[in-house]
Parts: C-alpha cells; sequence; structure tokens
C-alpha cells in the first residue's frame, strides 16, 4: 500500500514522502478499512517535528482519524462486515489506503455523508466530547468559551455547544475569522487581534466552561472570564505550558482546572469514549446538526502542501486528505 512517510525522522513539511509498505492484516478484534479520507490535526504536525511521539503500539504513519469502506474484519468482530461505510478514531496510520484499528473505536457514516466530511470527524468530536462535555460538563444555558474558535476542534464545539443549546463567545484571529464563527453559530465572536476581550467576554456575562487551546497567553483571561464554579479545560498549549494562574482567584471562584490528551488513552477507555459519543453526539451528526465545515482537500501526494496550509494557519475548518 501507499503510505506518507516522515524523511529523516522529523522536520518540516517537505519532509513528507509517498512510499510503498505492506498491507496491514487486521487481527482479533480488529477491522481493515480501504481510506478513502484522513484528517489532518495539529497532533499529526508535532509528530512530524519530532514533539509527540506515537504511543507505544501504535503505527509510525501520521494520521488519527480516517474514512473509508471496512475491507478485513478480525476474529471476534461481529458489528462490522466488509463494505461498511465506517469513520474511525486511530492511534495513528491515517496517511496511507489500508488502515488497521481496534473495532470498538470505529463510527457509522451516516447516510448521504461523503467520506472527506467523515474523516474530518472522529477526532474532532471525540475531543470536544471528552472535554467540553464530560469533563467540562457544559449544560444547556450555559456558556462555553471557544479559544481558536475556526480550528477543526473549535469549528466542531461551536456545532456541538449550539446542538445542546448552550451560548457560545468564540476568539479567534482576525476581522475574518471572527465572522466565520458567527456564521458557524457564537454567540459572541471576538477577535483576538482587537479590542479587549475580557471586558466583552464579562459584559456578556462570562464564561461557565472554557475550551483552551493557546495556553499560557490566556491563563489570565480564562480566570477573570469564568465564573462561580466554571470549568477550565486545556488540551492544547500552543503559546507555551507554564501559565501563572491565581490560586486565590481559583478558590474563591471555585474553579476547575482540567486538562487532557485522547491518543494516548487505552484503548478500552477510548472504546467506552466511542460508545458515549455514538449514544449522546451521534444522532446529531446524523441528523446534519454537526457538520464541521471542511476548508481544502489535498490527495495524499500532496500531504506536504497540506501540512503547510495547517501550519499557515488561515483556515476555517478541517483539512483533509483523500486517498
Amino acid at each position: 500500500m501507499r503510505v506518507v512517510e516522515i524523511t529523516n525522522g522529523s522536520g518540516p513539511a517537505e519532509s513528507l514522502a509517498l512510499a510503498d509498505r505492506p498491507d496491514p492484516v487486521a487481527g482479533p478484534g480488529q477491522i481493515r478499512i480501504r481510506v478513502r479520507a484522513a484528517g489532518i490535526n495539529r497532533p499529526d504536525i508535532l509528530q512530524r517535528l519530532g514533539r509527540y511521539p506515537a504511543p507505544p503500539g501504535a503505527s509510525d504513519i501520521l494520521g488519527l482519524e480516517v474514512a473509508g469502506e471496512v475491507d478485513q474484519v478480525g476474529s471476534g468482530v461481529t458489528r462490522w462486515s466488509p463494505g461498511d461505510r465506517v469513520c474511525a478514531l486511530l492511534g495513528g496510520g491515517g496517511y496511507a489506503e489500508f488502515a488497521v484499528v481496534d473495532a470498538r473505536h470505529v463510527l457509522p457514516v451516516p447516510d448521504g455523508m461523503d467520506e472527506v466530511q467523515a474523516a474530518a470527524l472522529p477526532e474532532t468530536v471525540c475531543t470536544v466530547f471528552a472535554n467540553v462535555f464530560e469533563a467540562g460538563g457544559l449544560q444547556a444555558g450555559e456558556t462555553l468559551l471557544i479559544h481558536g474558535a475556526t480550528s477543526g476542534i473549535g469549528v466542531t464545539a461551536i456545532q456541538m455547544a449550539r446542538a445542546v443549546d448552550a451560548r457560545i463567545i468564540a476568539t479567534s484571529r482576525g476581522p475574518e475569522k471572527a465572522a466565520a464563527a458567527r456564521r458557524l453559530g457564537a454567540d459572541l465572536s471576538l477577535d483576538a487581534s482587537a479590542g479587549d476581550m475580557e471586558a466583552a467576554i464579562r459584559t456578556f456575562g462570562g464564561a461557565d466552561v472554557v475550551l483552551d487551546m493557546v495556553g499560557a497567553d490566556y491563563a489570565t483571561l480564562n480566570q477573570a472570564a469564568l465564573n462561580p464554579f466554571g470549568r477550565w479545560v486545556v488540551i492544547a498549549t500552543q503559546s507555551g505550558s507554564v501559565a501563572q494562574v491565581d490560586l486565590g482567584r481559583l478558590m474563591m471562584k471555585r474553579i476547575t482546572l482540567t486538562g487532557s490528551t485522547l491518543r494516548g488513552r487505552p484503548a478500552d477507555e477510548k472504546a467506552r469514549l466511542i460508545a458515549a459519543v455514538e449514544a449522546t453526539a451521534w444522532p446529531s451528526v446524523v441528523s446534519g446538526a454537526i457538520r464541521p465545515p471542511v476548508e481544502a482537500t489535498f490527495s495524499l501526494e500532496q500531504a506536504s502542501a497540506a501540512h503547510l496550509r495547517l501550519e499557515a494557519g488561515g483556515h476555517v475548518g478541517k483539512i483533509v486528505l483523500t486517498v
């Protein structure tokens, strides 16, 4: 099969190149997917740069989410059959013509949805569900503050929060991105490069949950923006991982600060999460309420260009490889 490999171990986007590898074989409890599309995520860039290695036992090939058809079924698998249209959460291996995955980490592609759209869902929907709804406990009528609101995670968070009737404050850089977040459903959309975001957020009524992909630079803002009993959930640290936290303010407001990653979770925990997503969030995917926009698609041969597009930061939504 054709795969995308990182040449010389790590480096710039130009270090990605096509290579041939043996087709993987589905083992017990696994299925093999003929990949039609693979979502691109920022952890792929970090792995390419040598800063986010694959967890033990995972493929060294990039790619954390795919969509396609079941091609092979391992022993013990009863739910899936060859030909089923599926999307899947992977620990790695998505930038390839075939991917093997734990059968419990797979979701059905809704009728009428193409593989490009489906490949944009598993990593983002699972990340938002685990952090905004499980760790953050967002409820109807509460306010979610999303930093990086036009990223793949951000646009999914807007739609998933909207689906449960939460209010949404979005921050992003530039008036075009702020306008895009507003069109996607944000009640208040702020340009992070202009004006006093803290004052605007407080005037709006503050936030009950913060989904933070920025890290250090927004730590003070988050502490000011959160209402009593607020939940501050960190899932990335693009501006740095060492932040100043006023413990007195956290105590006075009874703020909960937490964070998580998804890729390195045990297989059983991922299976639990996928089952919860299918039961709780997937009906909104099926209905069309959750449809994160796909900014651009690139062929497998254009993986380097796709990474450059993501790194440039001008996109709104997901970037997807077609296979």
